[in-house]
């Protein structure tokens, strides 16, 4: 029989390798690509290098999609093109008919889920027709609708805080049909929201869908 404090540690270790196990890799559909060809260049100073290829993003077993059918609001409450509710009626795929276009300059769109979650990932699919570079794309979690207070940024690429929401970190992308998925980092709240502020080929801001994984408190 082992004694009493390695019968604890191999417990502990058990226990350790058993929440290891229980990560798994997100699950996130893709829509095929829309253009093909050469693009234009794009010249940002926090630009990620064309071709990365990012890792899967490890997320915590009973991990669902918790935004589909959910409610949207935004900054500009009638879109130029498209309905709020497109965000999140599960088609990412880009074509016509298939976005919502809001005005220039920072604008935010937010999803309510419902009841406070642990947001284990949320992934964005801006305007993907066209390479583009969306600016000041900002990720925010929240239990206030009002996002005046218990704010988690999980997400920041306004790298000049140009958007007034703090400077970001994060690197700048272009839009293709892979969207960009976003770590929760642990943030806990009932609401998403998603700023952007125009982007490298006008001056609107534009997305196809919003996806919110996690788990309901």
């Amino acid at each position: 029989m082992l004694p009493r404090q390695f019968t604890v540690v191999l417990s502990a270790l058990a226990l350790a390798a058993s929440a290891v196990a229980a990560d798994t890799p997100l699950k996130v559909e893709y829509p095929k690509p829309l253009f093909a060809g050469t693009p234009r260049p794009i010249s940002l100073a926090n630009l990620e290098p064309a071709g990365i290829k990012r890792p899967d993003l490890m997320v915590p077993a009973g991990t669902t999609l918790l935004s589909k059918g959910k409610k949207v609001t935004s900054s500009d409450a009638l879109p130029v093109i498209g309905e709020l509710s497109f965000i999140t009626d599960g088609d990412k795929t880009g074509i016509d008919g298939a976005y919502v276009e809001l005005g220039p300059n920072t604008q935010w769109v937010q999803v309510d889920l419902g009841a406070s979650a642990k947001v284990a990932a949320v992934a964005v699919w801006h305007f993907h027709s066209q390479a583009r570079v969306y600016h000041d794309v900002v990720i925010q979690v929240s239990d206030d609708a009002e996002f005046k207070k218990g704010v988690t940024t999980i997400f920041n690429t306004d790298d000049d805080n140009s958007s007034k929401l703090g400077k970001g970190s994060d690197k700048s992308y272009v839009e293709t049909n892979n969207g960009r998925v976003v770590e929760g980092k642990g943030a806990v709240g009932r609401y998403v929201r998603l700023y952007s502020n125009g982007n490298t080929s006008d001056e609107l801001n534009h997305y196809c869908e919003v996806e919110v994984f996690g788990a309901l408190k």
